[in-house]
């Protein structure tokens, strides 16, 4: 890590804590605010829209990274990864304040996948399927990243977890094993850091919520640059760190099917939901939930650093798969306190 950056990233992390700050105080005045419902996990009306703060530390630090740091590595992804971002935070905000209805925010998450797609260093698939099937199927796959980011947003500190946590694996994987195609470690890097900045307002219990200007446009972004490890060939390690979310959200989904409820409407059947209604508090859950991300970045390390060997990326993922199935299953075991969800 050079100077530069050593300075970039704890500069983002202060930048994302005050803007988030000062995004705080002026939803407070304009009673901008998460009121609790049956489906909530919160007690307390809470403001929502911290992913602004997030996003004003976030994406000039990108684009001072891309054209200053790494100019040498900058791609399209420089200016139209933030610009997607930009797109999908306008849509979301407008989502937040009165509920557009799912087509135009399918609309604008297909676009904005399309075009980070159209991108990628390679094929997502590996040659495997036809390149308009690879597309097609990485859009796709796109769009339900950014949807089960934000699905998954629902107790305090878990989505600014996670997002360190994928940001720092795929900061890893680059810059100690150069295997992040296009100069991608830096960006994903400061997601961790302008994360922990908002997670310094997030925690238990939270002064701030990210909401869905904050939650997409950061699945988008985490999604573009897993799908992008992934078509460098090291899909066993894109794979492996965002392994929680992905079952969680994943398995609910199938679930509420099987059941032939209507998946699209809040509810609170995701195992992190679970565990707080099994008496746990949200701090716990998301520190369970940091501490099994921290055994997927190791897990995700390993299966990057041997290309070669087969058997030790399908180990790596196998013993990940492990570590989220002991999750989930401590998530939904009762706590000490079950049946008081704590706020």
């Amino acid at each position: 890590m050079g100077p530069s950056l050593a300075i970039l990233l704890p500069a983002t992390a202060i930048a994302a804590l005050a803007f988030v700050w000062i995004v705080r105080r002026e939803l407070l005045r304009r009673d901008i605010l998460d009121r609790p419902n049956e489906r909530s996990s919160h007690a307390t009306p809470t403001p929502r829209g911290g992913g602004i703060g997030l996003l004003a530390a976030l994406l000039p630090a990108w684009l001072i990274a891309a054209f200053l740091l790494t100019p040498a590595t900058t791609g399209p992804q420089a200016w139209l990864l933030p610009l997607c971002a930009l797109l999908l935070a306008a849509v979301s905000w407008i989502d937040d304040l009165r509920t557009i209805g799912p087509l135009p925010r399918l609309a604008a998450q297909f676009a904005t996948a399309i075009a980070g797609v159209l991108i990628l260093p390679g094929l997502v698939f590996q040659g495997l399927l036809p390149p308009w099937l690879d597309a097609a199927l990485a859009a796709v796959g796109l769009v339900w990243f950014v949807n089960l980011f934000n699905f998954m947003d629902g107790i305090d500190g878990i989505s600014a977890v996670e997002a360190i946590a994928i940001g720092l694996g795929l900061g890893a994987i680059g810059l100690w094993l150069g295997a992040a195609p296009g100069g991608n470690a830096v960006p994903a890097l400061l997601i961790a850091a302008a994360s922990a900045g908002f997670l310094a307002w997030n925690w238990h219990p939270a002064k701030i919520f990210l909401g869905d200007i904050g939650s997409v446009p950061l699945g988008f972004l985490l999604g573009w640059l897993l799908l992008a490890l992934a078509a460098g060939g090291h899909w066993e390690a894109a794979l492996i760190l965002p392994l929680y979310y992905l079952a969680d959200a994943t398995l609910t989904l199938l679930r509420r099917l099987a059941r032939g409820e209507k998946v699209w409407r809040a509810h609170r059947e995701h195992f992190y939901q679970q565990a707080v209604q099994n008496g746990r508090s949200h701090a716990r859950v998301s520190a369970a939930v940091a501490v099994a991300n921290a055994a997927l970045i190791g897990l995700a390390l390993g299966a990057a650093a041997a290309p070669d060997s087969l058997a030790v990326r399908l180990g790596a993922l196998a013993l990940a798969a492990a570590v989220v199935v002991a999750l989930l299953a401590w998530m939904r075991r009762p706590g000490p306190a079950a049946g008081q969800a704590p706020g």
